[in-house]
């Protein structure tokens, strides 16, 4: 067997998936290729980078929370974080009854990034920051969730790197 490897920047508003019987955008709308699937998922409303391939044991082995695999993401928040929210995101939240393994944190200038459409709402009297978040596991909108946990919820999400 060939195996395929391919890294996408997988838009805003796309399902990382490959069929929708709702016939929202999704991964089929993008990728041409046959046979490879993502390896992990981002949410509809998020975007970066997505790794397909139809290597299952390399899939298993970079998606399975056992192995630990960082996934680093950048948020841009609502308002601009404290050092306690921040401290708070790197211990580890306590979201629905379940606490968060801890993150690596820390407030970054913005990124250079393509526009998003449609693009994030803006408040002139509400500013926002940037952080890079590292985490080691990947519950569903767990990134949202953690930062609306310590108050400032999550205006953009963008996975930037996986290792």
């Amino acid at each position: 067997m060939v195996y395929r490897y391919l890294l996408l920047y997988k838009p805003y508003g796309v399902l990382s998936q490959f069929t929708d019987e709702a016939g929202r955008a999704t991964l089929k709308d993008c990728v041409s290729v046959p046979e490879v699937y993502s390896v992990g998922r981002l949410d509809r409303d998020s975007e970066g980078l997505l790794l397909l391939t139809n290597d299952g044991a390399m899939k298993h082995r970079l998606s399975h929370p056992q192995f630990g695999h960082r996934r680093r993401y950048w948020v841009q928040v609502e308002r601009e974080p404290d050092e306690q929210a921040l401290s708070r995101l790197r211990k580890g939240v306590t979201i629905r009854n379940y606490t968060t393994r801890p993150a690596e944190v820390r407030v970054i200038a913005p990124p250079a990034l393509p526009p998003r459409v449609p693009p994030i709402r803006y408040r002139k009297q509400i500013p926002t920051a940037w952080l890079e978040m590292i985490l080691t596991e990947g519950k569903n909108r767990q990134v949202r969730r953690m930062t609306a946990a310590v108050g400032f919820p999550t205006l953009r999400l963008v996975r930037s790197a996986l290792s």
